[in-house]
């Protein structure tokens, strides 16, 4: 089966406004009010071969590379972001098997997933969190499984199941693997009951698995005994970059009901979209998902070339995409006002509260944020200590849309980024480079290379004795606005020669936007007080919606419209 391309995707599923579409809108909003999970959807994307997308070659799937399944996955999940966990929960434990799983373990999974089926994964515990290091599942040494998991995407009906479990005392190398086939376990050994249900994404299946003595076939280790978490760990990296689809999939669906009003109601003589308050609001809002588009691109490509990089990069485009798709949200429900809250009596309604409560979820289901920002904080000096000059060649792949990208190789992810942030590392450069062909964007190019020669000693002074004790996850929060604009000053120079967000080639009003937006808020102030210079974002973005297209980099055509 060849690769599945969003606009085929688009012109198969409809469009989506159409009350009548099983795919649609209204469809969606129906399933949320009853705590449905999205079947008939689910059933029509695995018909298309929407489930192979993440799946390499080998294992029968179709993907090439990230970027291209982020634009996918984020068109589906513009329409019900239930899609991802109804198709795609199983990424993890297939990430951990291509990780350190034995060729026949590889073999099993890729045809369940071929099929349709699931592979669950099996970390988490209620009573500990993110803090798995104190996590209680044991496999005991004669294979015997005893504990209990909880929010298992996919829980009820999977075929099989990645369980981490403690055969240990201390530290990461107390947990190890097991990959279990839900069929072969006794009865009463496994119960699998529901998980508590969710305010958004309603109707996914999550469970709490429950493990009463139950018995592991002897070849059902994973890898070697203590390594379960560490892969666990590195396979969350592709988890964060596809959960980013899902927050831009929803940014953009609620940043299209925005410019949908907006442009059509009217206040006297005057489009809302043209008056002053909204017009602001939406400017912040689109420059918003400018900017996490751009990082989230940026992300997917980088993966690829620079894997090592990715137990910090992956955060901090987590953080940023997921923090900034809330907050347009918000921005988008001030225009919408009381429209935003109704559920009957008006085009759309339910809509935009549950893109509300999806978000709110997406935001999480990995890992809290302040958890996500921790894990890195002890990376920091590395980080911004400064460093060797990247080669000019990465930079150029990871940052040239068009440029051919290297095989994704998962062995090469890591725990823990090594020597310098090659985005930060090359601003310099960049920086001067392009300040030249930037206007008054410049001013606010200097701005952010003056910004990131400061995170060193901010990181410093927060480790000092007598800091404040949020001041490294404050820093840690800084160091992701500000990489995030420093990838889209490298997007916007390595594309100079085409046209991104539908603008003139080299026009560098929405990079001006983005790097407004990102900047006030690695500085923690209202994007708003930017002003003028986010309005380029919002021009972009009524263009695209009218052309009828994806708000992306490179834009993606819609299904047509009634």
């Amino acid at each position: 089966m060849s690769p599945l391309t969003p606009e085929e995707l688009e012109e198969r599923l409809g469009d989506p406004s159409d009350d009548a579409n099983p795919y649609g809108f209204a469809a969606a909003v129906a399933r949320d009010e009853r705590d449905e999970f999205p079947e008939e959807l689910c059933a029509e994307l695995v018909r298309a071969g929407f489930h192979l997308n993440y799946l390499p070659g080998d294992w029968g799937g179709t993907f090439e590379s990230f970027d291209r399944s982020l634009t996918l996955v984020r068109s589906a999940a513009r329409r019900d972001v239930n899609i991802m966990p109804g198709t795609m929960f199983s990424i993890i434990a297939a990430t951990c098997l291509q990780l350190h799983g034995s060729v026949e373990q590889q073999l099993r999974a890729a045809e369940i997933l071929r099929g349709g089926g699931a592979v669950a994964f099996a970390l988490t515990e209620a009573g500990h969190g993110s803090d798995l290091l104190t996590n209680e599942l044991r496999l005991s040494p004669d294979g015997v499984l005893d504990g209990e998991k909880w929010m298992v995407g996919l829980g009820l009906r999977c075929d099989a199941v990645y369980v981490i479990a403690r055969t240990g005392e201390r530290g990461p190398g107390a947990f190890s693997a097991v990959l279990l086939e839900t069929a072969g376990v006794p009865e009463g050994r496994l119960e699998r009951v529901p998980a508590p249900r969710t305010g958004g994404m309603r109707g996914i299946d999550l469970a709490t698995l429950r493990f009463h003595g139950t018995p592991v076939p002897s070849g059902a280790l994973v890898g070697k005994e203590g390594e379960g978490l560490e892969a666990a760990v590195k396979a969350q990296q592709a988890v964060r970059l596809m959960s980013m689809a899902g927050s831009l999939g929803i940014a953009d669906s609620a940043v299209r009901i925005a410019l949908d009003f907006a442009a059509a109601r009217r206040v006297g003589r005057t489009r809302l979209v043209e008056s002053p308050y909204s017009r602001r609001e939406l400017a912040v809002a689109a420059a918003a998902l400018l900017a996490a588009d751009a990082v989230a691109l940026s992300a997917a490509r980088g993966v690829h070339v620079v894997p090592e990089a990715f137990s910090v990069w992956a955060l901090s485009a987590k953080h940023v995409v997921a923090e900034a798709a809330d907050d347009l949200i918000r921005r988008c429900g001030t225009v919408l006002a009381t429209r935003s809250v109704l559920r009957e009596g008006a085009p759309g309604a339910g809509l935009f509260q549950k893109l509300q409560r999806d978000s709110a979820v997406v935001r999480v289901i990995d890992a809290s944020t302040l958890a996500n920002l921790r894990s890195y904080t002890g990376q920091l000096p590395t980080l911004t200590e400064g460093g060797a000059r990247p080669d000019p060649a990465v930079l150029e792949t990871v940052f040239t849309l068009d440029a051919d990208l290297p095989p994704y190789e998962p062995a090469r992810l890591d725990m823990f980024a090594r020597g310098s942030d090659p985005v930060l590392a090359g601003l310099p450069e960049a920086a001067a480079a392009a300040a030249g062909d930037l206007g008054d964007t410049g001013e606010l190019v200097r701005e952010l290379a003056d910004a990131v020669a400061g995170l060193a000693e901010l990181t410093r002074a927060a480790r000092q004795r007598g800091a404040d004790p949020n001041a490294l996850v404050d820093a840690a929060e800084r160091y992701a606005w500000l990489h995030a604009a420093a990838c889209c000053l490298h997007l916007w120079r390595a594309n100079r020669d085409r046209s991104l967000y539908g603008a003139e080639p080299g026009s560098a009003g929405w990079l001006g936007a983005a790097l407004g937006y990102l900047l006030a808020r690695a500085d923690g102030v209202d994007p708003r007080h930017r002003g003028a210079v986010l309005a380029p974002a919002l021009d972009a973005a009524l263009a695209l919606r009218d052309g009828n297209r994806l708000f992306t980099a490179l834009p993606v055509r819609l299904a047509t419209t009634r």
